[in-house]
């Protein structure tokens, strides 16, 4: 059996302690995950570990397992996936980390931090890591240029590249310049019916094979007609009353109570949150500038009731900000070729982070020191407890309170276009979403025919 990755271990039973798993538990955690493991090498998918955990719970129930001990595995082998997922960045840690945190340490008002090394925004794509298979490396480098020749997100970068890594496996490093569209029928169709995975899985690979073929292939897809689709199923997002958000804020300690604040205040992605620069606050017009998805910008209403805690951040930060800059900080991360272009930049204050990542800093490869924001995992973390002290029976994630932003405005009477406008839609279709969410109020109001 697979041993459980040392590196993992103590991060991994920090995590459980966090979530309230009972120490004499630790040791069963850690045998499913081995288990889980073991089960992935050696029947491996074109899919990821998380795809291919329903696959393993299945397997456990086919072995006479309880419901009980399946609901066991399943929770720490996810436990075990968000940690593996955090550390997928790679980091190369610096060789001279104890002289670096020494040098830090010798200011009096500046914490020791951690350091590491950072090389490239494109690092996590995978699409750098070689393969038995020069000419597939090479077809995917063509497909990576031309995503960052389209300044399409890192994230999309990601998922390309990773959806094209899969389709390899499955086609075990089949010539590249064999490949027709019968191979991506036989792949669409072992994910829809071998492997069952959701619709919205499905078109993702379906979007990333196409332009796969046509960018780096240079050819066209084909029909695809008859290729079986996975049923797509009609969502309803979750929301949260008024009640229940101030439930889970008052759980919360700063500055995640000040994130979800924003989130549903302000009807924030999480991303889009975490990301927020000093400059895209104008508190004299009462606007915030959000930079969303797709380099689309928009502006909301800032909340008045929360000016005061943003205010307190902005003063916050900027003691941080002088604290930085003593200790030899080289101020900020700025995207692309904009710190080349404004070498000055990172060190004026507008960009710094409105929530900075307080023990973490990376570190250029020319020896610039740059502090990050605050990770997405960090909220997750301390988000999870503060729904359970809440005791909401609900599964909240940072997503939700998105959704309860746009719930409660179509609850007091807002316009739909207005909605969908400060949400950063596209299609009014998206936005409509949310009125299966809304009780319909009308003359005669439908009801249960048990209450006739």
């Amino acid at each position: 059996m697979i041993d459980f990755p040392k590196r993992m271990l103590p991060q991994y039973l920090k995590l459980l302690e966090i979530r309230g798993v009972p120490a004499a538990s630790f040791a069963e955690c850690i045998k499913w995950c081995r288990y889980f493991l073991d089960f992935y090498e050696k029947y491996p998918a074109a899919i990821s570990q998380a795809e291919q955990l329903p696959f393993f719970i299945e397997k456990l129930k086919a072995k006479k397992q309880s419901d009980l001990q399946c609901r066991q595995a399943a929770y720490a082998i996810k436990v075990f996936l968000e940690i593996q997922k955090q550390e997928d960045v790679p980091q190369i840690r610096n060789q001279n980390k104890s002289q670096q945190l020494a040098d830090v340490s010798d200011s009096p008002s500046v914490q020791p931090v951690t350091v590491r090394r950072y090389a490239s925004h494109y690092s996590d794509a995978g699409y750098q890591e070689k393969s038995d298979s020069p000419e597939w490396d090479a077809v995917l480098a063509n497909m990576a240029t031309e995503i960052k020749v389209r300044h399409y997100s890192r994230k999309t970068l990601k998922t390309y590249a990773n959806w094209s890594r899969q389709f390899q496996r499955f086609l075990k490093n089949k010539p590249p310049l064999e490949l027709t569209s019968d191979d991506v029928k036989k792949y669409l169709t072992y994910l829809a019916v071998r492997c069952q995975v959701a619709s919205t899985t499905q078109n993702q690979a379906f979007n990333s094979l196409l332009f796969f073929y046509r960018h780096g292939l240079k050819r066209e897809f084909g029909e695809l007609s008859d290729v079986p689709r996975a049923k797509k199923s009609l969502y309803i997002p979750a929301v949260l009353s008024r009640v229940e958000i101030d439930a889970i804020i008052g759980h919360l300690s700063q500055p995640f109570s000040l994130v979800v604040k924003l989130l549903f205040g302000c009807g924030l992605r999480q991303f889009e949150c975490l990301q927020l620069r000093v400059r895209d606050f104008n508190f004299d017009a009462g606007k915030l500038t959000i930079h969303g998805k797709g380099k689309k910008d928009r502006t909301v209403p800032i909340p008045e009731s929360i000016l005061p805690e943003l205010q307190a951040q902005m003063r916050k930060i900027g003691e941080l900000h002088d604290q930085d800059l003593a200790a030899g900080y080289d101020g900020v991360f700025l995207d692309d070729a904009v710190e080349k272009k404004y070498p000055k930049a990172p060190k004026e204050f507008i960009h710094q982070w409105f929530f900075p990542q307080k023990n973490l800093t990376l570190v250029r490869e020319n020896g610039q020191r740059r502090r990050w924001h605050l990770h997405e995992s960090e909220l997750q973390e301390a988000l999870y407890p503060a729904v359970r002290k809440a005791k909401i029976p609900k599964k909240v994630t940072s997503h939700i309170f998105r959704h309860s932003f746009a719930t409660h405005l179509l609850q007091a009477g807002y316009d739909i276009r207005v909605i969908q406008t400060m949400l950063g839609h596209s299609s009014l279709k998206t936005t409509m979403i949310y009125t299966h969410c809304v009780p319909v109020r009308m003359v005669k109001e439908p009801k249960s025919p048990l209450d006739l």
